[in-house]
């Protein structure tokens, strides 16, 4: 977790704050956005940062990509 940007550690908490911790349970960027007052940009950054390390998982959908925590 130390390694991770500010801006990755702020998503993972927002991401655990709105309980998306499962694949049923999975939110998309713009919930994310909103619960951790991050620009678009910053968020799709950080979420790339915490997929890269294995700290959240995308599931692809139709009408837009979820995520969710794995760590």
């Amino acid at each position: 977790m130390d390694e991770l940007s500010v801006n990755a550690k702020k998503v993972y908490d927002a991401l655990k704050k709105i309980n998306a911790v499962s694949e049923d349970k999975l939110k998309t960027a713009d919930d994310i956005m909103k619960a951790s007052n991050l620009g678009k940009a910053l968020v799709n950054a950080a979420l790339q940062e915490l997929l890269n390390k294995s700290y959240v998982k995308r599931i692809a959908r139709q009408k837009s990509a979820g995520y969710y925590v794995t760590k």
